[in-house]
């Protein structure tokens, strides 16, 4: 009896740690950075209004009141999408439209906009570069024997909740120098997906657009 609840433990922590390392990162990782921004060195986590962590680098040269206009570039997806069971075309396009709507109307609040770059100005471009979901955090509940062997078994055969994600990449460029004075990475998190055969919807990830959009009206260098 004792070894057996000896190795109980045992495979309890072993679950235990295997699932928190398996927790998903708040904000993406270098492997998940999609190659739209050319040169990411220098981004760093950072706290957003919201209270939403986000990757970003902002030149120490750069001034708001430098700027007198913004031209906002339409939203692209980086690299060109795949659609398929899970994502559909339709749902792509209502995304990016709705991404590109909200991020004008936000960017519109800060600075008036453009039909095109102009000296003295900004060209802001962005590009979605992921929409998906992965499983869930483990939550403290599920951190007992019989849960967390439940659990993990869900998450293998593909039964556990996900988090509908998107991925955003986005920098600012002086139009008259053609240098970037602010990148940005952002993870967003959507509503949550019964599990990985339900496919994501434009309504599902409508929650982390509206997130980003918060944060670049409260924007700042800090």
């Amino acid at each position: 009896m004792f070894n057996f609840h000896k190795n109980l433990v045992g495979f309890t922590f072993v679950l235990i740690v295997t699932a928190l390392a398996g927790c998903s990162s708040k904000t993406a990782e270098k492997s998940q950075y999609s190659g739209f921004i050319k040169n990411a060195s220098g981004l760093q986590p950072v706290k957003t209004a919201t209270g939403h962590e986000t990757l970003k680098w902002v030149s120490p040269d750069y001034q708001s009141g430098r700027y007198s206009s913004i031209y906002f570039a339409p939203v692209v997806y980086y690299p060109r999408p795949s659609p398929n069971s899970r994502v559909s075309a339709a749902t792509l396009e209502q995304v990016r439209l709705y991404t590109e709507n909200r991020m004008k109307s936000a960017l519109a609040s800060r600075k008036p906009l453009t039909d095109r770059p102009q000296p003295g100005g900004l060209l802001v471009k962005t590009a979605i570069t992921a929409v998906t979901a992965e499983n869930r955090d483990m939550q403290f509940y599920e951190v007992v024997p019989v849960a967390a062997v439940l659990a993990g078994t869900m998450a293998a055969t593909g039964n556990r909740s996900q988090n509908a994600e998107l991925f955003l990449e986005a920098e600012a460029i002086d139009v008259s120098t053609n240098k970037a004075v602010i990148k940005v990475i952002r993870k967003g998190y959507g509503k949550t997906v019964s599990n990985s055969n339900t496919p994501i919807t434009a309504a599902d990830v409508e929650a982390a657009i509206d997130d980003m959009v918060k944060d670049i009206v409260a924007f700042s260098v800090q």
